[in-house]
């Protein structure tokens, strides 16, 4: 094995474990959060493309977790957003961190995926751009990879919180 290969793998590993790092201090934070609360809720912690992913899950339904991910996922944005603060204090480090409830982000990045691939598949047909609705960052990634697995390209455009995807004949 050469120096770089050595120094990569090290490199590898050092991420693996500050990304699980990350995790435990996201799950400590949210289940602090979820006590408060007075909600059930089992968090689970994985390393998903290069970022840390905690998930709370409900043995229950989730019906009571509902109430975190709020109307559109805005409350489960602004969660996302709070964890990766607490993440930040600790660590010094910017977070990168996702943050799945009850299963919402997951369902989401399911029927995005599908919207991206329709998208292309109606510009493929008409050979015209087509403008989405506008969309948080989250959904626009997941668009966007949807429409480059499609083999097309997309833009982002417009100013937040309007902004939107274009997927664009290739």
């Amino acid at each position: 094995m050469t120096e770089g290969t050595t120094s990569a793998a090290a490199e590898g590993a050092d991420t693996l474990t500050r990304l699980e790092q990350e995790g435990e201090i996201a799950a400590d934070y949210l289940e602090g959060l979820l006590d408060i609360a007075d909600l059930d809720g089992d968090i689970d912690m994985d390393v998903e493309a290069d970022r840390a992913a905690v998930s709370i899950i409900s043995d229950a339904g989730g019906r009571d977790l509902q109430k975190l991910v709020g109307r559109d996922g805005e409350v489960l944005e602004a969660l996302q957003e709070l964890t990766r603060l607490a993440v930040h204090r600790e660590t010094g480090d910017r977070s990168r961190l996702m943050l799945d409830i009850a299963g919402y982000r997951a369902q989401k990045r399911a029927e995005l995926s599908e919207l991206g691939a329709k998208a292309a598949a109606e510009v493929r047909s008409t050979g015209e751009p087509v403008k989405l609705k506008p969309m948080t960052p989250f959904e626009r990634k997941v668009v966007h990879d949807a429409v480059k697995s499609a083999g097309l390209r997309s833009e982002s455009e417009g100013e937040e919180p309007q902004r939107f995807v274009v997927v664009l004949p290739a």
